[in-house]
């Protein structure tokens, strides 16, 4: 398997990967045979996915330090030396933003800057991803898919610094690391799109799948405040699947010195589901009872602050020039979120438990087709 050959042995640094796609992009890494050095602050949200699997004892190094830290950050890359990087540190939710807005823009662009001139100044060979999100395009609330060309924007706080971030990457890799160059290019870079994912681990606040288990697990009633608002529903193991593939790729690109390859690789691509995986939060929460019986209430809030109506990624770019699509459809993505949290929540919560269970998922989502 390309992934297997590509990581095996090799150092990865994942920034955030005490968060929810960090911990499990981590514990695909190790079952990968990477070494994996994380790097973030404490785990966002209690429980959490990175302490349930008992992380912290399996990496090389676990770094717990903030992306605004220049210094911290240069350091670890100095004493790791990394074959790949994963930035994966944000400030991630569109509500919070409006509460944090300053603290939001400082995390998601100047911690992508922070991340970027490091690599640059230290200048060692590295295949290197930074994830932004689905809402860095200037959403115009149409029905079309958005390609990675389309504008990019930013209505709240949140969509505003990671569409900044992503601009940042781009004038890096095309000022810094761009393969068109003449001389040795040590530093492949590109971007990843995507967002909206669910599965098991997930405790955030204000995120419809987490409010849902909490309330299950409980036996309450969900309260969904945006049942009309239509997502690009997809696991997380979709996203994550897109980033290694496009972290091996470059790598492959790079050991062929295959520069035309490489040219095309260090660009931005969006990971989504298909299209019948666009649903509404309404939507989403009676699948969600489908296989947890409860029941739901429309919370809907008059003020609430503003979040994206409609939003979708069209993913023939990652398909054609990654050999890479969606694995399970919406039903069966709903299916393995819902299944991960009733074993957590009904039939064990230590660390070895949920380390199986993890792997479990990784390993039936590596056999589909």
């Amino acid at each position: 398997m390309i992934l297997t050959k590509v990581y095996a042995g090799k150092t990865v640094l994942v920034t955030g990967h005490t968060g929810f796609k960090g911990s499990w992009l981590c514990e695909w890494l190790l079952m990968l045979g990477a070494k994996v050095v994380g790097y973030a602050l404490k785990p966002p949200s209690e429980p959490s996915h990175f302490e349930a699997l008992g992380l912290a004892e399996r990496l090389k190094a676990d770094v717990r330090a903030d992306v605004r830290d220049y210094a911290a950050l240069a350091n670890t890359l100095e004493t790791y030396r990394p074959d790949f990087v994963f930035h994966l540190a944000a400030q991630p939710l569109v509500r919070l933003s409006f509460e944090t807005p300053v603290a939001t823009v400082e995390t998601n662009v100047n911690g992508t800057l922070n991340l970027l001139e490091a690599l640059r100044v230290q200048g060692r060979a590295c295949t290197a991803v930074c994830i932004t999100t689905d809402k860095v395009y200037r959403n115009e609330e149409w029905l079309y898919a958005y390609r990675e060309n389309d504008p990019l924007g930013g209505f709240d706080p949140y969509s505003a610094s990671k569409a900044c971030a992503d601009i940042i990457t781009s004038s890096y890799q095309q000022s810094f690391f761009a393969t068109t160059l003449t001389g040795p290019e040590p530093i492949s870079l590109a971007t990843a799109r995507g967002g909206n994912v669910i599965g098991g681990g997930d405790w955030a606040k204000d995120r419809i799948v987490p409010d849902c288990m909490r309330a299950l697990a409980k036996g309450e009633s969900i309260q969904v405040r945006n049942r009309h608002a239509t997502r690009p529903w997809q696991h997380v193991l979709e996203l994550l699947g897109g980033y290694l593939q496009l972290g091996a790729e470059l790598q492959l690109a790079a050991d062929g010195g295959d520069r035309e390859r490489l040219t095309e690789l260090s660009t931005p691509f969006n990971f989504g589901p298909r299209l019948d995986s666009n649903r509404s939060v309404g939507d989403l929460v009676e699948t969600v009872l489908h296989y947890w019986q409860g029941e739901w209430q429309d919370f809907s809030e008059a003020k609430a602050p503003h979040e994206a109506g409609k939003l979708n990624l069209t993913i023939d770019k990652a398909q054609h020039v990654l050999a890479w699509s969606p694995r399970w459809d919406f039903g069966k993505t709903v299916e393995e979120t819902v299944a991960w949290y009733r074993a957590y929540y009904e039939e064990g919560r230590t660390a070895g438990a949920v380390q199986d269970l993890t792997r479990a998922q990784i390993e039936r989502y590596t056999r589909a087709s």
